[in-house]
């Protein structure tokens, strides 16, 4: 099989296109014929080997892909070959078969395309998980989600909105602005014009927002922390500015707040009992037109290291996908 193998850490141009054998399922996995393969900023971070898991070289990145299951490993239930699927993985997805842990193999539901769903699951797995699950967000409050034009700040930005709560949306320009204005954001803020900690505190009367949603670090996270009200959470998913945020304990002690970190990727390996009634409830959600994934770009496999290069200059709406076919 075709597969963009990296063979060696420290630059996305060490990633190129190679003939390798396909992989074969192992007791409890799931082989799938890979369709379409989401881009995701951590990818790029493995590549780069900046990021928190480092397979050894070589290796195929890729967390997550859409396609149809092509062999069941022994014990590996639920599924039959030829079924319409989306898998999250720790690596191997650009490529033409992936192999994926049945408890992180989930079904299409009808009416969303291969590439749709090959962005699905690392985006919303993540928006949901980190406001329902750490952040424990209830209807009626209010959610300021920074980076919201890019895949998983959109995706915060939907799952926020279905949950029942006020978004606040912070993007880079009066496009991002608009586009998140039409998925369910209540406000938008340019913050490369306004300055974000005033216009929260015009937007809440001063109270401040009940849950930050952090992708970006940074200068963001130091103007959101501003802005949290009393009792509040801030919730850190990545740091797509390339700054970690250095955090002030003070203004910790004297709000009363809490600053959570969040990588869904854990909960598949440590409580994937969590991930199937999450996805039931977000392709429910799907189903009801409240989620709308956006895909910005559609490149072919072997144009990964575009890909990101796109993400890294931050032209990027939505999702990106490989497509295996293209």
């Amino acid at each position: 099989m075709r597969a963009m193998v990296c063979r060696a850490y420290g630059s996305i141009d060490n990633l190129g296109l190679a003939d390798v054998a396909a992989p074969s399922p192992g007791p409890g996995q799931i082989a799938i014929d890979v369709h379409a393969a989401g881009v995701n900023f951590g990818e790029m971070l493995m590549v780069l080997g900046q990021y928190q898991e480092k397979p050894p070289v070589p290796f195929t990145p890729g967390f997550e892909v859409a396609g149809t299951v092509r062999a069941l490993g022994e014990g590996a239930t639920g599924f039959a070959a030829g079924d319409r699927v989306m898998a999250a993985l720790p690596w191997g997805g650009y490529a033409e078969v992936a192999v994926a842990a049945a408890n992180a193999v989930f079904p299409i539901p009808p009416g969303m395309d291969f590439d749709t769903a090959a962005g699905f699951p690392i985006a919303y797995g993540t928006a949901y998980g980190a406001l329902a699950w750490r952040a424990q967000l209830k209807p009626g409050q209010t959610v300021l989600v920074l980076g919201a034009a890019g895949g998983v700040g959109l995706a915060a930005v939907e799952v926020a909105a279905a949950i029942g709560a006020t978004v606040i949306a912070a993007a880079g320009d009066a496009e991002k602005c608009t586009l998140t204005l039409a998925h369910g954001a209540t406000h938008a803020i340019d913050y490369r014009r306004e300055d974000l900690r005033e216009r929260v505190r015009t937007l809440t009367a001063d109270r401040g927002v009940d849950v930050v949603f952090d992708p970006v670090g940074g200068e963001a996270f130091t103007q959101a922390l501003r802005s949290i009200a009393w009792g509040g959470r801030i919730l850190v998913i990545g740091f797509a500015s390339g700054s970690v945020p250095q955090i002030p304990a003070n203004h910790v002690l004297v709000k009363n707040i809490d600053i959570m970190g969040f990588v869904w990727g854990s909960y598949r390996r440590r409580r994937p009992d969590f991930l199937t009634g999450a996805f039931a409830r977000l392709t429910a959600w799907y189903a009801e037109g409240r989620l709308r994934p956006v895909i910005s770009h559609r490149l072919g496999l072997t144009e990964a290291t575009a890909a990101f290069r796109l993400l890294r200059e931050r032209r990027v709406i939505g999702k990106i996908v490989l497509q295996t076919s293209a």
